[in-house]
């Protein structure tokens, strides 16, 4: 919706509420003027009259009739103004408002998408997976909504980083790093004694074969890193091949370790024991909860004198608020909500601004065949790879099918479903909408018939009056409200939600209409405009989720 005209008719409902007519004399908090979602409510919608009701003892109907006598009368960018059910203003603006923005559109690269704040630095950490194996199918989500969620943020005009986590230090190196060896000493011949808790599966074998071809014997006595280094190598060789596959990449890979040499994991419990934060007892240092407004007590050093994860997080994330971002991103499974509050406690605590960081929690993956979901163990190496589902269905479907659910609920993958090359297919049926005005510019021109030059004037439009075309431009011109609240609220599967309604309208519009033929040449022009705005529209959203937008199928 073009904001000048929601400005426009919020300001007119404010003068209404301070003009006098009303008891109420301030526009009251919870009161909405949006596009409402049925269509048959109008274009716009304000629940005015029901928020003041009670303040002004009449019925919301009565007060939503004093407002609509208020707003500007129908003529111009309005066309019908409703009191509608117990008290909503529907507001249904003119043909003519819709024809204007859609010439505008056409001759807009932007798409009407506001650069708000430009500028604004943004850092975005995600995947960020240990390098002790092959990325999963829970990677894969992170990944792709990490990557989504930058794109949907530069698209609105932030200067977005993207960094990877590169978490080689701790238990679970050590543990890595003994499993290559018992494979090593395997290859040599040697008996070996495997971790109880070590990681298995076909990579760690390969690791310890190669080892065994370059160093034969010599790592078989004392005690070396050389295990620990050649799988660290090796394995992350291999997520930055899967993220390139996808289209991934960082600007920005962040080593723990450093956190730990400069002294910064040392100098956060120096800081925290200064504030009187900790407390030291059973062996163990503890963050005490109370004071810095968590429920329980949590173990920042262990008896063992090994750091608990969320101390080096508090140093990292000290590091990042340090680099001056004005908002830090971290996409985070759904086991690490509790890790999230805690470390955004304790910088608050500390005295750093712990609202610039906010936490996008994804929920876990299912993978179904054939409607039986497939097993998968992460320790015994019983999973499917990032790598093998996209070898299965494709870059695409793997993208638009990670970000095809809110972030936080569950995501059951339909590899079946992923692979038709149908409409059934959800990923298809958006793409086929862009490849389907290819195929028919390509069939126009072959008859000499070629879309109009842009800047067409909003009369060239006035054609346009058949429900699916006024329905397909109104999809249009909601588009960067849509990019708008997808960058707001980190949240791209609004991206997805939208593409495929306005994919849906397109192919009804395709359906009901002949183009191929039309004989009205002035209808076929602006057509064509339509047509080429939507197909714009469906390639910068597809865009936003790192999926092709293909000119044929």
């Amino acid at each position: 919706m073009k904001a000048r005209t929601i400005a426009l008719l919020s300001d007119a409902l404010a003068r209404a509420v301070a003009d006098g007519l009303l008891v109420t004399a301030t526009y009251p908090l919870g009161a909405t003027l949006a596009t409402p979602r049925e269509r048959s409510h109008g274009d716009l919608a304000s629940n005015l009259a029901l928020v003041l009701a009670k303040s002004e003892k009449k019925s919301p109907r009565d007060v939503a009739a004093i407002l609509a006598a208020r707003l500007p009368k129908p003529g111009g960018d309005i066309e019908q103004i409703e009191v509608a059910g117990p008290g909503f203003l529907n507001i249904t603006l003119s043909s003519g408002f819709w024809y204007r923005q859609l010439a505008a559109f056409d001759v807009d690269p932007a798409l009407g998408i506001k650069q708000a704040d430009p500028g604004r630095r943004v850092q975005v950490e995600f995947v960020s997976a240990n390098p002790t194996g092959p990325l999963t199918v829970g990677h894969g989500r992170n990944a792709v909504l990490g990557d989504s969620v930058a794109r949907v943020l530069e698209a609105v005009g932030h200067a977005v980083e993207r960094e990877y986590y590169f978490n080689n230090a701790g238990r679970q190196m050590k543990v890595l790093g003994a499993s290559v060896e018992a494979r090593y000493r395997e290859a040599r011949g040697r008996e070996s004694a495997f971790p109880e808790d070590g990681y298995q599966g076909a990579y760690i074998t390969e690791i310890g074969r190669q080892l065994a071809e370059k160093h034969g014997d010599e790592l078989l006595e004392g005690v070396h890193s050389a295990f620990r280094d050649a799988a660290e190598v090796a394995i992350f060789a291999d997520i930055r091949t899967t993220l390139d596959r996808l289209a991934i990449g960082f600007d920005q890979y962040f080593n723990e370790d450093t956190l730990y040499s400069s002294g910064a994991v040392e100098q956060t419990l120096k800081d925290l024991e200064s504030l009187g934060l900790v407390e030291r007892r059973e062996g163990a240092v503890w963050l005490l909860g109370e004071r810095v407004g968590l429920a329980k007590d949590r173990v920042l050093v262990k008896s063992s004198g090994e750091p608990a994860y969320r101390l080096p997080d508090i140093a990292y994330h000290r590091n990042k608020i340090a680099r001056g971002y004005d908002e830090i991103v971290d996409v985070l499974g759904a086991d690490h909500i509790d890790e999230s509050r805690e470390v955004r406690a304790a910088l608050l605590a500390l005295g750093h601004p712990a609202d610039i960081v906010r936490p996008v929690i994804y929920q876990f993956v299912t993978l179904t065949r054939h409607g039986e979901q497939v097993k998968m163990s992460t320790r015994r190496a019983e999973y499917v790879t990032l790598d093998d589902l996209v070898e299965e269905v494709g870059v695409d479907a793997v993208r638009f099918f990670f970000l095809s659910r809110k972030s936080d609920t569950h995501l059951e993958f339909d590899l079946e479903l992923a692979k038709k090359q149908s409409t059934d297919n959800p990923v298809y049926y958006v793409q086929y909408a862009h490849a389907r005005i290819s195929n028919l510019n390509a069939r126009l021109k072959v008859e000499g018939v070629l879309p109009p030059e842009e800047g067409v004037s909003a009369s060239d439009l006035s054609v346009l009056v058949e429900p699916e075309e006024l329905e397909l431009i109104k999809s249009l011109v909601a588009y960067p409200q849509i990019v708008a609240g997808a960058a707001a609220e980190l949240e791209p599967h609004r991206v997805v939600f939208y593409l495929h309604e306005l994919a849906a309208t397109l192919h009804r519009f395709y359906n009901e209409h002949r183009l191929l033929g039309d004989e009205q040449a002035a209808r076929l022009r602006a057509r064509l405009v339509l047509l080429r705005v939507v197909q714009r529209v469906l390639r910068h959203g597809l865009g936003l989720l790192g999926v092709g937008a293909p000119e044929r199928m």
